[in-house]
């Protein structure tokens, strides 16, 4: 069914296609992956003009893609200031026992009318054969009567329809395309089918399903019962065979067979990813900023306007920011992260934020989001100090998520996926809740490159260490990453200080290095003392993968060391407390 859009939709020619299956295709992925998980992309003529059609990149993991798909339109949407898409259209094609069976649906459902996440209403594909792998029984199946229950959650309409019934299923599509332009929301087209073969073409089905497979058997097919059928209607016996004929002498010369597929039309949306291919990891960037510019930047961010009215502690913070922005203090992480997210804003780099908690932050150093005091209504009295950096910067978006980590970090995945020049962050309320969205890290984010050859850019924040909140929230699984990462594959950092955070999240988008970024937040370095940073380091250089001996006493006499730790993040703060209580300057620590 891949290879089928692949061919007869999106007009891959087919010559290509043979050529992966043969291995005569060139092949420089040092994994790659099997050819129905490939994407594709074309631009086809059509009566309305030429329209750009993509083909998601996506792992076996059933369902999984979805929510990387909405994640691309609403970037596609975005750039195109197109709020309501009107003119990108998600179209989602399930088989009807993972539609039912996987979690992610639901939570990509729910998704779907959040100011956020919203992508105008998405066209459900279901082609209902009826069959879970060998699962048909009714009483194992589900345990709802029509696979399509789940969307009753978003009241979106339903329509069954006949898959020996092209007409009808034509006439079901028209339905629903004209329903989702017309009212922005999810519609579902249940196509009733079966299928022909296996769940592969060595599978034997009839092992678990003979009844099933006896009546399929006998099935005349709907290509044979549609001919028939035109036929019947005077329009020439031969018609099916010839259409049959037609075809497979396009598919044995290699030709397209969609026409006509548009080869040299550019859409002025396109990006252009290869100034971000083939770079190095160690390359370095130029994220400091002049010192004029860091208070120009600080004094915007940190006044709030007479009309808000913040709480109290909120006041103390923005206060306290303020006088770092002065250079009257040391800054701290929460303004070393804000002063990132605004100079980026000022020079054209889109900030995209999302998370259970992101725009307080859990532990309360961020406040990115004002609330009136005052306000008398929901949708009033929020201030959003960095939306008002500079007359024409680049969006700043925060969103406050469903409690979700798996959908919406696929989301934020197909978001970065389709947009190198915005920072994308995904922030886990606890580190540990990257659990609940494994599968993503696995098959995109950890080996989207070595299979598909896609970069991307992400940047989850993780808050890890047990600080007051026992073992359920305490790892983020730090030796996953680890596990996962080869080849340059992955970013995975533990900041140490607020210069460290400001650095790092510029260099994310100041280099043309897009690989998804690990970063290891603190809990009690928010607030540390010790963690925070001198003006002068935020003015100049950079961000460090190695700081080393900072007590100059030891360092200068380097001779007299006897052991060196090598550490990260607030361990190291600890072990200098140790080193001074033991007097041990025979002790380095990088």
């Amino acid at each position: 069914g891949r290879l089928n859009v692949l061919v007869n939709t999106l007009g891959k020619m087919p010559k290509d296609l043979f050529a992966e299956f043969d291995h005569t295709a060139p092949e420089d992925l040092p994994a790659g992956d099997v050819k129905y998980h490939q994407g594709f992309s074309s631009d086809v003529s059509t009566a309305g003009g030429p329209v750009h059609l993509s083909l998601a990149f996506n792992p076996s993991h059933l369902e999984i893609v979805n929510p990387v798909v909405e994640g691309s339109v609403r970037s596609r949407m975005d750039r195109r200031g197109d709020p309501k898409g009107k003119q990108v259209l998600p179209v989602l094609v399930h088989g009807d026992a993972a539609f039912a069976g996987q979690g992610v649906n639901q939570e990509t459902l729910a998704l779907s009318e959040t100011r956020g996440y919203t992508t105008g209403g998405t066209v459900h594909l279901i082609i209902n054969n009826q069959i879970g792998f060998t699962t048909s029984d009714p009483r194992d199946l589900r345990s709802t009567l029509y696979c399509t229950d789940i969307v009753k959650m978003i009241e979106s309409p339903v329509l069954h329809v006949n898959g020996d019934d092209p007409e009808a299923v034509c006439l079901a599509m028209q339905l629903a395309l004209d329903f989702r332009m017309e009212f922005a929301k999810d519609v579902v087209v249940d196509i009733i089918c079966y299928r022909k073969l296996g769940h592969n073409e060595q599978d034997t089905p009839a092992l678990t399903q003979p009844l099933m497979y006896k009546k399929i058997g006998q099935h005349p097919g709907t290509r044979k019962l549609y001919a028939d059928k035109l036929a019947a209607q005077g329009l020439g016996e031969t018609l099916g065979d010839d259409m049959a004929k037609a075809y497979r002498a396009a598919m044995d010369e290699g030709k397209h067979t969609v026409d006509p597929v548009l080869t040299n039309f550019k859409s002025k949306y396109a990006v252009d990813w290869s100034p971000f291919l083939d770079q190095k990891w160690t390359d370095a960037g130029d994220t400091a900023i002049p010192l004029a510019e860091w208070k120009r930047i600080a004094e915007k961010i940190t006044t709030i306007p007479e009309t808000v009215a913040p709480h109290q502690l909120v006041k103390k913070v923005y206060d306290d920011r303020a006088a770092m922005g002065r250079g009257e203090v040391n800054v701290d992480w929460g303004m070393g992260e804000h002063m990132a997210f605004a100079s980026l804003v000022a020079s054209g780099y889109p900030v995209r934020l999302s998370g259970e908690d992101c725009g307080r932050g859990t532990f309360t150093h961020r406040h990115a989001v004002i609330h009136d005091q005052k306000r008398e209504k929901w949708d009033e009295g929020t201030y959003i100090p960095l939306q008002n950096v500079a007359e024409n910067q680049a969006p700043f978006t925060v969103i406050d998520s469903i409690l979700s980590e798996e959908a919406v970090l696929a989301f934020e995945y197909g978001y970065a996926s389709n947009d190198p020049n915005t920072l994308v962050v995904w922030e886990a309320q606890f580190g540990d809740f990257a659990n609940g969205a494994q599968v993503v890290i696995d098959q995109f984010i950890a080996s989207g490159e070595v299979k598909w050859g896609r970069v991307n850019g992400i940047t989850l924040m993780l808050p890890h260490g047990y600080e007051g909140q026992g073992p359920e929230h305490s790892s983020a699984r730090l030796e996953r990453f680890m596990q996962l990462a080869a080849d340059t594959n992955m970013q995975i950092v533990q900041p140490t200080t607020a210069s460290q955070i400001f650095h790092v999240l510029r260099r994310q988008m100041v280099r043309n290095l897009r690989k998804p970024l690990v970063i290891m937040t603190p809990k009690s370095l928010l607030r540390n003392k010790d963690a925070t940073s001198p003006l002068s380091e935020f003015t100049k250089g950079g961000f460090q993968t190695v700081i080393s001996e900072q007590d100059e006493a030891i360092a200068k006499k380097a001779d007299k060391v006897k052991r060196v730790i090598a550490c990260s993040g607030k361990v190291y703060y600890d072990l200098v407390k140790k080193r001074v209580e033991k007097e041990a300057t025979d002790v380095a620590i990088i």
